[in-house]
């Protein structure tokens, strides 16, 4: 998706607040693609968190990740830490655990990179989502060296 001009911008910026959930979520991809994301980080955090449907939040999110960004990810993070109701943390959660991108050798390392990056964040809310997901990963090494530890001993001719 190319960055929204200004016109753009504005018109993604008033939708956001449109009563129907798949003009909201047309709005969160619009913004997420945008260049100047610090304009509109408030925004996108309200649709992350939108109370009305999960899929405005599902569909923000996974704009937000298809980024490969930084700025994008730090924003989905910190709307998972401001996440109170349960299926919204679940919806950000499932963004965050299912992105395709994550199960490649570069983009796993581009993600750990990431985390670690944002575990300085000025954020404690952004600080502490990346160190939970950091202690549930183990580096693509770990991976490796797991498999080759993991096979059967070779028989020794004793039961």
């Amino acid at each position: 998706m190319t960055p929204p001009d200004d016109q753009e911008l504005s018109a993604a910026v008033r939708d956001a607040d449109s009563p129907d959930w798949a003009v909201r979520a047309a709005s969160g991809r619009r913004l997420a693609a945008a260049d100047r994301m610090d304009e509109v980080a408030a925004v996108l955090h309200r649709l992350l968190l939108d109370a009305q449907d999960t899929a405005v939040t599902q569909e923000t999110a996974e704009a937000l990740l298809a980024r490969m960004d930084t700025a994008g990810l730090r924003c989905v993070l910190l709307a998972r830490s401001w996440a109170s109701e349960t299926w919204t943390a679940d919806e950000i959660q499932a963004a965050l655990d299912c992105d395709p991108d994550w199960l490649t050798t570069e983009g796993a390392d581009r993600l750990i990179a990431q985390l670690r990056e944002l575990t300085g964040d000025t954020d404690a809310g952004v600080r502490d989502e990346a160190q939970r997901i950091l202690a549930r990963l183990r580096p693509r090494e770990e991976w490796a060296r797991d498999g080759s530890s993991a096979r059967p001993p070779t028989s020794s001719g004793t039961p």
